[in-house]
């Protein structure tokens, strides 16, 4: 037994008691964590609820077909990235195909071999563990595939916005209201960020960079009103994480890095917005650069609030000067060299 098998929990979806029960039993011999749903609507709430490392799906199914369960799935920003092996009974080529244009990482036609399932289960395992590169709390992509996404755009040619988002007082509140409640701050402003992102925007990237670091990439012309949405959004639902009295005086007491206790406001979110609308960017390391300045920068308002950087690069500036002169140079040489009839 590999030790990655200990800690790898597999959802087996099947409406044939006989049959789940049968790979309950032959996962769970081999030391994976297994868990069970007998209907479509069962299984994407414990897709969801208990998010499992890897899912095997029945396509056959009551209440929501398998289908149904995947797309959903792998529509779902949070679950997206959990890989999912499709079981049909029949070998149709449409179903296979099916499958495969919806997100399926792979397939198994009943009745299949054990060994094979365990080969493929294994499979996929190694390698979704060294692509997906998730952040372990929120299971959104961590540093390595953010700075591989923004490279990837840069590269392109793409124009891209990239958001940096940090909250103001976190610690402060970790500090107040326990560790778990902070975990609960975090997972709460991934999905907010998220939801908001992908709104409309299905190919808007949202990364976490650790604690109460996240980044989104959008494009340039929609990431002003995305980032006011999110900073309406959040100072509307934080509220529900504070006690009455709390929200009521409009701050808590803490202690801060220096041993001091101070009196901290109503967490708020700072956003720092880095474009290539405006100016070049080579690497991926302008941009940290960049909106490193930008969030703190944000962060002396003392409210959520975005700041967009509109800066051009010092040598494109003197180039648009030149051009610029230039243009008025042909004005001005028309208007002497037009001499009317």
């Amino acid at each position: 037994m590999e030790d990655e098998n200990a800690i790898t929990k597999i959802l087996v979806v099947d409406d044939e008691p006989d049959l789940r029960e049968l790979l309950r039993a032959n996962l769970s011999m081999v030391g994976y964590d297994v868990i069970t749903a007998s209907n479509g609507i069962e299984a994407y709430e414990k897709i969801e609820s208990d998010s499992p490392d890897l899912v095997i799906l029945d396509v056959m199914m009551p209440r929501m077909s398998g289908m149904d369960v995947l797309k959903k799935a792998k529509d779902n920003f949070f679950t997206n990235q959990i890989p999912i092996i499709v079981l049909t009974s029949r070998g149709e080529v449409t179903d296979v195909i099916s499958g495969i244009e919806v997100g399926a990482d792979d397939y198994l036609v009943k009745p299949f071999n054990n060994k094979e399932l365990l080969a493929r289960i294994k499979m996929i395992l190694r390698r979704t563990k060294s692509s997906r590169e998730a952040n372990p709390l929120t299971g959104l992509p961590g540093n390595t595939a953010i700075q591989r996404e923004i490279q990837r755009q840069i590269d392109n040619g793409d124009k891209f916005a990239v958001a940096y988002f940090d909250l103001d007082n976190f610690k402060a509140y970790n500090d107040r209201y326990g560790y778990s409640a902070g975990d609960n701050i975090i997972k709460f402003t991934a999905r907010l960020i998220s939801e908001i992102y992908q709104a409309g925007h299905e190919k808007n990237f949202i990364g976490h960079l650790g604690g109460d670091d996240f980044i989104a990439i959008s494009l340039p012309e929609d990431a002003e009103e995305i980032c006011q949405t999110v900073a309406d959004s959040f100072d509307t639902e934080i509220r529900a994480f504070y006690k009455p009295d709390d929200l009521e005086k409009g701050y808590i007491v803490s202690v801060d890095r220096q041993g001091n206790l101070q009196k901290f406001p109503i967490m708020t979110i700072s956003i720092g917005i880095v474009t290539n609308q405006h100016r070049t960017i080579k690497h991926c390391g302008q941009v940290a650069q960049i909106a490193a300045e930008l969030k703190k920068y944000a962060k002396q308002f003392n409210k959520s609030i975005y700041i967009k950087d509109r800066r051009k690069n010092a040598e494109e500036e003197l180039a648009e000067k030149e051009a610029q002169k230039a243009k008025e140079a042909q004005e001005l040489q028309a208007k002497i060299s037009f001499t009317p009839e």
